[in-house]
């Protein structure tokens, strides 16, 4: 059961994430063909990690950044949250469409349900699992207009399997928060990003000798210098850290399910920069707020019963 304390901060968190990446498949999609998936993926958690250690250095001190022997485990998924799910999301979507990815990421909320379950035993109320059901399917009747096939249609498998496998990666980061107890959201986020971002070279390395990436020139880095600050400040600072705490407090499963606006935010923009949308895609993103709100009035009804 959340706590009405808890449930203000971790909507508060998780609000501060949503802003900060409902423009990022936008922004990024117009500075890809500037800078290719890897490259984005280094600098902006290059930059991004050296403002979270020295973020974590003021806030907990220098010995927040000690391991306490639990290294090779943080470091692992670290690995795996970090640098799966950007190696593999961002190099997906050069093989497949932006519509896809969209479909394949909201799976994460029914995933994260049923691998909880399945794992810790822990079933969700039957209220926030319909919630999860019908945010869900907001989402796919957003992105495919009630017509799944034709969107799945003309995509690359190994393109979808790649999202898929970001997708994953990004749940098992997610739940691997509760192994670390002692840590702060804000120690949790500096201790995997520091491993994640040097799996992020490795790869970026890799893939340049692979010659499927190049070193960018200045001149290129240059002319997107304020896109790389948004993915440095907002997207890697703001967005992981404001995750990571909203999974401490409201739990993963609503996490996830709040951050099923984002594909819903990034129509709004792309609305919003001339393109039109069906009454469909709409009734989708009606459909997920709705979804959202009744389960965030559900859980502050828990807590005050709770409580009382």
């Amino acid at each position: 059961m959340v706590s009405q304390s808890n449930l203000l901060k971790g909507l508060g968190w998780i609000t501060v994430s949503v802003l900060v990446w409902v423009p990022l498949f936008p922004v990024a999609k117009r500075v890809l063909p500037i800078v290719d998936a890897f490259t984005l993926g280094s600098v902006r958690y290059a930059i991004g990690i050296v403002l979270l250690v020295a973020l974590v250095v003021a806030i907990e001190g220098r010995q927040a950044l000690r391991y306490e022997g639990r290294f090779l485990t943080a470091a692992m998924f670290g690995l795996i949250g970090i640098t799966g799910f950007n190696a593999f999301v961002w190099y997906g979507l050069t093989f497949t469409r932006p519509e896809h990815a969209a479909i394949i990421m909201g799976t994460q909320t029914p995933l994260i349900a049923l691998i909880v379950w399945m794992t810790r035993g822990i079933r969700p109320a039957g209220f926030t699992l319909a919630c999860v059901a019908a945010a869900f399917a907001g989402v796919l009747l957003v992105v495919t207009k009630a017509d799944p096939a034709s969107v799945l249609a003309g995509g690359t498998l190994a393109g979808d399997l790649l999202v898929f496998l970001g997708a994953l990666s990004w749940i098992t980061y997610t739940l691997a928060a509760a192994r670390f107890p002692r840590w702060s959201p804000l120690r949790w986020t500096v201790l995997t990003c520091l491993p994640g971002t040097a799996g992020l070279f490795i790869v970026n390395f890799i893939a340049i000798r692979g010659g499927i990436a190049a070193v960018p020139s200045l001149e290129a880095l240059g002319s997107i210098g304020w896109q790389i600050a948004y993915f440095a400040i907002g997207t890697v600072v703001l967005g992981v850290l404001g995750f990571n705490f909203s999974v401490k407090y409201l739990g993963p499963l609503n996490t996830m399910l709040t951050l099923n606006l984002v594909p819903v935010g990034v129509f709004a923009i792309e609305a919003a920069l001339g393109r039109n949308f069906a009454a469909i895609e709409i009734g989708g993103a009606a459909l997920v707020i709705g979804a959202l709100v009744a389960n965030n009035l559900y859980l502050r009804r828990r807590s005050t019963a709770g409580s009382g």
